[in-house]
């Protein structure tokens, strides 16, 4: 295929091809119904049909990790074990999570910044408020949605303080301080 690179590189004695064949499939044979999703309407409009059959979905084998988008050509990336064992709802929202992505992709925005902390890169906020709007939507506790934010690569206080940003944790309330005057 033209622009391929097909060949092997050599290094002490071995050879590595650097290109390796990627597996993408139609999300719709994974994902169904999205298309009508209110959420999904939201972002994409009139279009959700069209650009949801456009849509792929590589999937990943280890043991960890949940879903993301690739900042190459848009399609989703999704843990098989994510896949498997979380819940209906956070997969639901998950994708909703993913699909704003996916929206910030085609308008030509960078998915990753790092030299900002997870929580505070521009699309991940707004991809999060997003979500929270849609878990409110379908009835999750602002207790549920503050779980749902979390993951392990985040710190808590980061969390906590990306939950407070999005409205699901309240502000932390600054005690004061007792007087030191003599009382009267």
């Amino acid at each position: 295929m033209p622009g391929r690179r097909t060949t092997f590189e050599q290094f002490e004695g071995v050879r590595i091809r650097r290109v390796a064949p990627l597996r993408l499939y139609p999300f719709s044979r994974f994902f169904r119904g999205f298309e009508t999703a209110p959420p999904v309407r939201e972002l994409f409009g009139a279009r959700a049909p069209a650009i949801l059959r456009a849509l792929r979905v590589e999937f990943f084998s280890p043991p960890f990790g949940y879903m993301g988008t690739s900042d190459v050509d848009g399609h989703l990336i999704v843990s098989l074990h994510h896949l498997k064992t979380s819940d209906l709802r956070t997969l639901y929202l998950d994708v909703v999570h993913e699909l704003c992505h996916v929206k910030q992709f085609r308008a030509g925005r960078p998915l990753f910044d790092r030299k900002r902390k997870y929580v505070d890169v521009p699309t991940e906020v707004e991809a999060y408020a997003f979500t929270v709007r849609e878990g409110r939507r379908i009835g999750m506790t602002d207790r549920e949605l503050v779980e749902y934010l979390k993951v392990e690569w985040v710190e808590p206080a980061d969390h906590r303080r990306l939950a407070r940003r999005l409205g699901v944790l309240p502000r932390a309330r600054r005690r004061r301080r007792a007087s030191r005057r003599p009382a009267a």
